[in-house]
């Protein structure tokens, strides 16, 4: 079981209708033909006839808040949060009233947080705004090197530092380091000396490059989409 901060609410607001499904008499029963009324639908039995006609109470939610609802379940799925999802139409009247979450509110759906953050409203449902309301434990290994590196070609050291798949990030800076780099690595082969060895032979190699300072984390945590 998750633990209460990845523990989310997600309150949806439906639309109630009330459909009226038509079983035909069983047999041996009698019906008047004046108590049935046709439509394109065929036989609808009116008021008071012999057919039997069960009124049922179905709530229809919009696509809008359909589609922030998989997305609320699918950033969750990935990040390991659990979403707890309340459709106001469905509970009491004094429940939705005393809701203190829920004060103030103007438009669904509504995302709360165990923290207290919330997103409302179908606009506020993206990626971004998703992924930062569950900030998630990095699986991946990264790793920040700050390069110095001999005056010349810029685009030449950016080109040949873009050709390298751990290369995930590269800023140009000024001051004491010239160039800083975010490297990822896959959680199931790199450890510290893996990454060490990758900025010294691979980095290093780069005939520009003539000095690094890597910075390897201890535990990494994102509020980007995984």
């Amino acid at each position: 079981m998750p633990d209460d901060i990845h523990e989310l609410t997600l309150y949806v607001q439906s639309k109630k209708a009330v459909t009226t499904f038509y079983r035909p008499p069983t047999a041996g029963s009698t019906s008047r033909p004046e108590a049935t009324m046709t439509g394109l639908g065929g036989g609808i039995p009116a008021p008071g006839s012999s057919g039997d006609a069960v009124g049922e109470s179905v709530f229809f939610l919009s696509d809008d808040q359909a589609r922030c609802q998989a997305m609320v379940e699918e950033t969750a799925a990935q990040r390991g949060y659990h979403v707890h999802v309340i459709d106001i139409e469905r509970v009491g009247r004094i429940e939705r009233l005393v809701a203190e979450h829920l004060r103030g509110v103007q438009k669904f759906p509504v995302l709360i947080s165990a923290l207290g953050r919330r997103l409302e409203g179908v606009e506020a449902f993206t990626e971004d705004e998703l992924a930062a309301i569950m900030p998630a434990d990095l699986k991946s290994v990264r790793a920040f090197s700050y390069l110095k590196v001999r005056g010349g070609d810029l685009d030449k050291i950016k080109r040949l530092l873009e050709t390298l798949r751990e290369v995930k990030e590269l800023h140009f800076l000024t001051g004491d380091w010239d160039i800083l780099i975010v490297l990822e690595f896959d959680p199931t082969a790199a450890n510290k000396r893996r990454v060490l060895d990758f900025v010294t032979e691979q980095i290093r190699g780069i005939p520009e490059v003539i000095d690094t300072s890597t910075i390897i984390p201890e535990y990494s945590l994102t509020k980007f989409p995984l």
